[in-house]
């Protein structure tokens, strides 16, 4: 599909769109795990093993659906993955049995990280490769909004409605999706299929491993301080509960931001995106973990961590095309999994931490610290990148003299 010189195709805001609708579906859960434990009969720890459930089937589906897809018209596979999300909550609304109920959460997470993997990799297929950042920063500026519209308003239908209503809008604005879809996205079937083979190839060079460790480390930065940031925002700052959805919108609106810039200065400036980005989430966390008793200067500093915290996802998400061209898709998805580990691992290390006794403002502590091993990895890429781009000298021959 062409584009006009001065925007995006349809496409990608279609599929933008497609990640915004399962977006919600992923973040909603936080806000409905009470109800559902006692609708379900469960203890709500129990019940949050449906986060965990989603978590994983993003870890395992990426890879594989974008292996068992790598030959189907990218619009066809497509829509495969979003009629088995929308099976899945649709099924969810319906069952009364939990462990049906985790189950299709693990499936419906499968189908959403196939969803990621072809949408992201069609995206940059769909323009050229000075404005692949700027297609990245519209695909995962789908997710930005469900963390600003759609994770509040799930949770407030779920409220009003009870959460198998939230269910039911996730499927029907799924579907919307759909249809955004078959209007936008072209077949895009390759004269020369991809082969399985040169795509595994096409994974071999380090540079790729480290920018999948760059993004799972990130993320668990930024992901360890924000699971925690309402409790931390009521028990250490002294905020009223009835403001914390406020600053949480200003978290998400911090991260559109992020994104739009990120967007449009990852095609030029990939390495000072990276740089830049994760200083500021190691400056931020930090600053947050010593200041988190006064209120301003938390506010400001919760909009900044969601600039900065987003900021850097254009980049790594556009940035294995140059290093991996001949695994346009295993690439993307290597790289959905690895913003999955992340997902996980914040979390859960920002449990521990809280587990030893250690007070809130401990965790955006911990989340500096993550966020420096990310500063660290990418000054090692950088020194990957200046060795590879260094002429080599053969045996015996002697260095070139300018003259």
């Amino acid at each position: 599909m062409a584009a006009k010189r001065s925007g995006m195709p349809l496409a990608i805001w279609g599929i933008g769109f497609g990640i915004f609708a399962q977006g919600t579906s992923e973040l909603m859960l936080a806000g409905l795990l009470p109800e559902m434990a006692a609708d379900l009969d469960v203890t709500i720890p129990t019940a949050g093993w449906l986060i965990s459930a989603f978590a994983l089937g993003m870890l395992v589906g990426a890879p594989t659906l974008a292996v068992l897809t790598l030959r189907w018209p990218r619009r066809s596979a497509l829509l495969v993955f979003l009629a088995a999300f929308v099976l899945s909550h649709v099924v969810s609304a319906l069952t009364d049995s939990y462990g049906l109920l985790l189950a299709m959460r693990f499936v419906g997470a499968f189908a959403y990280a196939g969803f990621w993997a072809v949408g992201g990799s069609t995206a940059m297929a769909l323009v050229g490769p000075d404005r692949r950042g700027r297609a990245m920063s519209i695909v995962a500026g789908g997710l930005t909004v469900a963390t600003v519209v759609g994770l509040p308003a799930g949770t407030w239908i779920g409220q009003h409605l009870g959460w198998r209503g939230a269910f039911w809008a996730v499927a029907v604005l799924s579907s919307v999706g759909a249809a955004a879809i078959i209007a936008a996205v072209p077949p895009l079937r390759p004269e020369n299929p991809p082969s399985l083979r040169n795509e595994l190839r096409g994974l071999r060079p380090p540079r790729l491993w480290l920018s999948y460790a760059m993004t799972a480390v990130a993320t668990t930065a930024l992901l360890g301080t924000f699971s925690y940031l309402a409790a931390m925002l009521i028990e250490t700052t002294g905020l009223d509960s009835t403001w914390v959805p406020a600053v949480l919108f200003g978290y998400g609106f911090g991260a559109l931001i992020g994104i739009a810039i990120g967007g449009k200065t990852a095609d030029r400036h990939p390495r000072a995106v990276l740089g830049i980005g994760f200083t500021g989430l190691l400056m931020t966390s930090l600053l947050l973990a010593l200041t988190a008793h006064h209120v301003g200067t938390t506010v400001v500093l919760v909009v900044a961590l969601g600039v900065l915290g987003f900021g850097t996802n254009p980049a790594l998400n556009s940035r294995f095309m140059t290093i991996a061209p001949d695994a346009p898709t295993l690439a993307v998805s290597g790289n959905v999994a690895a913003f999955n580990v992340g997902i996980t691992l914040g979390p859960w290390i920002g449990g521990l931490v809280l587990a030893a006794g250690h007070a809130y403002p401990a965790v955006p502590a911990v989340g500096a610290a993550v966020a420096g091993l990310a500063l660290l990895l990418w000054a090692w890429d950088l020194t990957l990148q200046a060795r590879a781009g260094r002429p080599k000298r053969t045996v015996g021959q002697e260095p070139s003299v300018a003259r």
